[in-house]
């Protein structure tokens, strides 16, 4: 049984929305444009608002889905490794050669899943972030930075704890090539062409 839901969680984390969005609603490959990745920052930057708070949306369900599944078919430890494997198949998708995002939007959904307070003051954080630096990948590296530890304050069980600390690793470790940009000054601000 855990097999299974292991199986399916990582399919349904490689599902390439934003991929999909780009191929077959506008014609173009999404990995050889802008930043090249295949995530909602790049479908927003390349596609347009629209398309890129669907992925963004599609993306997060697939984390939301994922907990579901893991709840329903071997409770808290399962869901909070479904959810892990989930973003491993976004990062690391079967459908792209293994490759994919950054999994932000994905862990997003399955900590939305496991505990909404939770979310709702990473993401609060992320805005700020964003709002006041027009960086999405600094956004994204505070809030997942930030989201273990709110796991703890909120009192969540462990399973949730623990993987919201692998999440925020797999997310900081896909950001490092976002994260010498940062340092060098030439990371793209959001509303800037690639």
């Amino acid at each position: 049984m855990w097999l299974l839901a292991l199986v399916l969680a990582y399919l349904i984390g490689s599902i390439p929305t934003a991929y999909v969005v780009g191929r077959y609603v506008y014609g173009f490959d999404i990995r050889r444009r802008g930043s090249g990745n295949v995530g909602a920052t790049n479908a927003l930057r390349t596609m347009g608002t629209f398309p890129g708070l669907l992925v963004l949306a599609v993306d997060a369900l697939k984390g939301i889905l994922a907990v579901w599944l893991g709840q329903a078919m071997g409770g808290p430890w399962l869901a909070a490794i479904t959810a892990l494997v989930a973003i491993i198949g976004h990062n690391w998708s079967i459908f792209l050669d293994f490759q994919g995002g950054r999994g932000v939007a994905t862990t997003a959904g399955a900590v939305l899943a496991m505990a909404p307070p939770v979310i709702f003051w990473a993401a609060l954080l992320w805005l700020v972030i964003v709002v006041f630096t027009r960086y999405v990948s600094l956004g994204s590296i505070l809030a997942a930075a930030l989201a273990p530890f709110l796991m703890l304050f909120f009192h969540r069980p462990w399973p949730y704890i623990l993987f919201t600390f692998a999440g925020a690793t797999l997310v900081i470790y896909r950001h490092r090539p976002n994260i010498k940009r940062l340092l060098a000054g030439t990371e793209h601000k959001l509303g800037e062409r690639s």
